[in-house]
């Protein structure tokens, strides 16, 4: 490696009793900042605190101009944001939409709530993002939207993707919950497709612990999201007129200027988690069996970081499995975690599939989530993927060679830790 390797690589894994190799804790996430707490108490002087309040219009407006959009609507949360897209782009029961098998199951509840059907496209292994070159031969003419999730903060093809849209006449609505800023060939994601979606969970580059945000450059479907999220009003219409099917889904002013002071920044911390990213790739090529996955992808001109994905090849850790070598991170201080299991697999999915209304549809289209297979999602979660979150790129040089320093520890002693761990 290029810098100095600790001695503590030599050292016995702490999960085996020897001593933690990181005792430092990575950096804390979400982040205060001065401006958020005046902006705080401007909000609860003003007694302005939803619907209605300026400064929920004042964040919209600025979102809007931030992705490079003429339209955004606030909202309570990212899985609504989605559920809000659909109604816009009026998805209905029965209409089934293509999505990532890899991805949380938040991007699939919305579609399950409204009755339509989530169908799935494998993932790539280079980059665990939907394969655009399978999109084609999972459409048919039931297919009405396709769902591309920006995973990890890394832009999906995006040219594929709207291609494939417009021939077979498709909604594209890009899930960006995990890609605030990022950009496909100069543009910002959430600018792509139809209709873009956001969350501002607690995890996320930009976070008011909930909420989420719709955005698109269409003014009906502008329309579409004001009427979703707001009870069924029009922008033009009267307080108590509701003109077609919404709930209140409605942001509230604090969390807004909370995210409005954390936009003129967060460009930069993702230029900060960029640089690590890179850096700590740089370290891992001088591991065999681990590779940082996607951090310079073709046509990705800004990528988000909010997690860091990982290749892991247990025939280069003594057959160690890849879970065990997560407890023995864990142990040394490196917060990895397994990820994803395939969202079909899920009991959730499951469940949907026995719903009175919804069983003899997918019994009549041949629709089996129990049977689904998708080998490189299955692989990539049962063995090979890993990841940690986007705090961690927040920090320094030296938390990088940290984790290069760990992996490289339990590498050492693979041996002791698969007779420990699996026997």
């Amino acid at each position: 490696m290029s810098h100095a390797v600790s001695s503590a690589v030599h050292e016995k894994p702490a999960i085996l009793g020897g001593s933690r190799l990181r005792k430092k804790p990575f950096s804390s996430w979400p982040v205060t900042k001065p401006s958020m707490i005046e902006r705080l108490k401007e909000v609860l002087e003003s007694g302005q605190w939803g619907v209605g309040s300026p400064y929920i219009e004042e964040f919209e407006k600025a979102f809007a101009e931030f992705v490079g959009v003429a339209h955004c609507g606030s909202c309570v949360n990212g899985t609504e944001a989605i559920t809000v897209a659909l109604r816009a782009g009026g998805i209905r029961q029965g209409d089934e939409v293509l999505t990532s098998p890899y991805t949380f199951i938040g991007t699939i509840t919305p579609v399950m709530g409204m009755g339509a059907i989530p169908r799935f496209v494998d993932i790539s292994e280079k980059d665990y993002l939907m394969d655009t070159d399978r999109l084609k031969g999972e459409i048919n003419e039931n297919t009405k939207a396709i769902i591309p999730v920006h995973i990890a903060g890394c832009p999906v093809n995006m040219d594929r993707i709207l291609e494939v849209a417009k021939r077979h006449d498709l909604l594209v609505v890009e899930d960006c919950a995990q890609a605030h800023g990022a950009e496909w060939r100069g543009k910002r994601v959430g600018s792509l497709g139809h209709l873009g979606t956001f969350s501002f969970q607690t995890s996320k580059n930009m976070s008011s612990g909930e909420g989420g945000a719709v955005t698109t450059n269409d003014k009906d479907l502008w329309r579409g999201i004001f009427a979703a999220k707001n009870c069924g009003r029009v922008p033009e219409g009267v307080w108590y007129g509701h003109e077609s099917y919404g709930t209140n889904l409605r942001l509230s002013a604090f969390q807004a200027v909370i995210l409005k002071e954390q936009i003129s920044t967060v460009d930069l911390e993702n230029v900060h988690r960029h640089e690590n990213a890179v850096y700590l790739r740089d370290l891992l090529r001088e591991i065999e069996g681990i590779e940082a996955v996607a951090v310079d992808p073709e046509g990705v001109t800004r990528h988000a970081h909010h997690l860091v994905l990982f290749r892991y090849d247990s025939s280069e850790f003594g057959g160690l499995h890849r879970n065990h070598f997560v407890k023995a991170c864990q142990a040394e201080g490196i917060p990895v975690d397994e990820g994803y299991v395939p969202i079909y697999s899920q009991g959730a999915v499951h469940q949907f599939a026995e719903w009175p209304y919804i069983k003899p549809v997918l019994q009549s289209r041949g629709i089996d989530y129990g049977k689904m297979h998708f080998p490189v999602v299955e692989r990539i979660t049962r063995d090979e993927g890993l990841w940690f979150h986007q705090a961690v790129l927040l920090g320094t040089k030296s938390d990088m060679e940290s984790i290069a320093e760990a992996f490289m520890k339990i590498q050492k002693h693979a041996e002791a830790l698969k007779n420990a761990l699996e026997n």
